[in-house]
């Protein structure tokens, strides 16, 4: 791994922290998905500073050059992150449609006793 990959994966991933520090401090972006990059952007500084890491995993996992495994390695976390932002996606949406049915009953119940008492008082 060169020297400029290091220097660059431990720039962008330190300035990326820090934003997203200034974020949870302004309430901008919730706790819980920010851990998740946190994470993310320590394991490329520990990549960064400990490349022999990266080397043991590249021949581990079959690759051929390192940085070709860091560019595997981001695409593979960042696909299982979509997963899950999709799952939660699908249920958020299946709550709003709850929602939104429930919401749709309460309003019909609610006319359909305004008719009754109406239709009480003009009798």
């Amino acid at each position: 791994m060169t020297m400029l990959l290091r220097a660059v994966l431990i720039v962008v991933s330190v300035a990326t922290t820090w934003m997203i520090l200034r974020k949870i401090r302004t309430s901008k972006m919730r706790i819980e998905d920010s851990i998740f990059w946190i994470g993310f952007f320590l394991m490329l500084i520990l990549f960064s500073l400990f490349p022999q890491i990266v080397y043991w995993m590249t021949e581990l996992a079959g690759v051929q050059t390192p940085v070709n495994f860091i560019f595997l390695f981001i695409i593979f976390v960042l696909i299982l992150r979509l997963f899950r932002m999709t799952v939660k996606l699908s249920q958020l949406e299946t709550r709003v449609r709850e929602l939104t049915m429930h919401i749709a009953i309460e309003e019909k119940l609610e006319q359909e006793e305004e008719a009754k008492e109406s239709y009480g008082n003009t009798q």
